[in-house]
């Protein structure tokens, strides 16, 4: 009986009879690369491939000096006795789902995925395999997303209210696609957009790359007699209660992520307000995605894999979960997963 395509090592997913790993746990020789978020990309490994559009953030996490090497969205490579291609995620810039094919037998590694729109990366494309792996970071039926329209409305509102009222505003985002998918949202005359200097770096890759945000400024050392109020500020989760987060004030915090859709997130985070924006497929989008690879074998990780495979095993799919090192969307997913299932039981009970 031949080997798995892709397998589940020390090191994280293996396709062995391709030589490479695919987003590996720690340094390897060869490493197929999803996207550039932490929990996928290792700094270390002596060659990486990835889709050509993310290379530049790529370079950010895993150093300039990396040996990486550039494939097109669609383009097929040789890897020892399988053939390889990267097909758009919808998740980031430049992240990719990898399509592995050896003697006709498929398989699919989602990477991270949303379906909703998003003008800063390529859309989701499905792609037809026999066997799928999915994440399932927010694998569960209360988790859905409002038109992104509506969020964006939200946050103006927000924002504009804030400036009418004297204040600054200080919304917390992943510095690595949240952030730069706000720039893309948000409205430019509303008042000025700085970036914390973590944004910032990443936000220059972006243009770097063609995409088309609002204009922005560095936040760049105190000085005294500094004014914020009116301004948008954009920073990472860790820097709220700083002294670089203080120095706004007088100022309203908020926080951009699919995680404010559970109740009491906000409240933990000890911000004013939270937006249930995601780059994250939702529990229909998870579904819809699945179903369109037309796959009878799933295999389900990242996430809220037991509920998701609970139910594709429910539809009469082959579906498994296959447990990594990594359980979901960055620092926030642990203290939130728990409230989170207890959230799905209650709306369940209920219903």
């Amino acid at each position: 009986m031949p080997t798995p395509l892709v397998e589940l090592t020390e090191d994280g997913l293996l396709c062995r009879a391709g030589g490479f790993y695919i987003d590996p746990w720690r340094p390897v020789e060869r490493a197929v690369i999803t996207h550039a978020h932490g929990d996928h990309a290792q700094a270390d490994s002596e060659h990486y491939l990835a889709a050509t559009p993310g290379l530049g953030v790529l370079r950010l996490r895993v150093g300039a000096s990396a040996d990486i090497h550039g494939l097109a969205y669609g383009e097929q490579l040789k890897l020892g006795e399988v053939t390889v291609s990267l097909h758009p995620a919808g998740h980031i810039l430049g992240s990719a789902q990898v399509r592995i094919e050896r003697g006709g037998e498929v398989w699919v590694v989602s990477g991270d995925y949303k379906l909703g729109p998003d003008p800063t990366c390529a859309a989701f494309e499905p792609v037809r395999c026999h066997t799928f792996i999915t994440e399932s970071t927010f694998g569960l039926p209360i988790y859905r997303w409002a038109p992104q329209s509506e969020i964006f409305n939200d946050v103006n509102a927000w924002w504009l209210a804030n400036k009418q009222a004297g204040k600054a505003s200080l919304l917390l985002c992943y510095a690595l696609g949240k952030a730069q998918r706000i720039l893309a949202g948000v409205d430019r005359e509303i008042g000025p957009v700085y970036l914390h200097g973590a944004v910032e770096r990443v936000t220059q890759a972006y243009r770097a790359a063609g995409i088309e945000m609002v204009p922005t400024k560095a936040v760049g050392p105190a000085k005294r007699g500094d004014d914020w109020r009116g301004a948008l500020i954009l920073a990472p989760p860790s820097a709220l209660h700083t002294p670089w987060g203080r120095r706004f004030r007088p100022v309203v915090s908020g926080f951009a992520s699919g995680w404010m859709r559970v109740r009491g997130a906000r409240r933990r985070r000890a911000v004013d307000r939270g937006f249930v924006l995601s780059d994250h497929a939702d529990w229909p989008g998870l579904l819809s995605a699945i179903s369109a690879t037309g796959a009878s074998r799933v295999l389900v990780t990242h996430g809220h894999a037991e509920p998701l495979t609970r139910y594709l095993q429910e539809l009469g799919l082959a579906a498994e979960v296959l447990a990594t090192k990594f359980v979901g969307e960055g620092e926030e997913a642990n203290d939130v997963s728990e409230a989170a299932a207890q959230a799905t039981d209650a709306e369940e009970a209920s219903s």
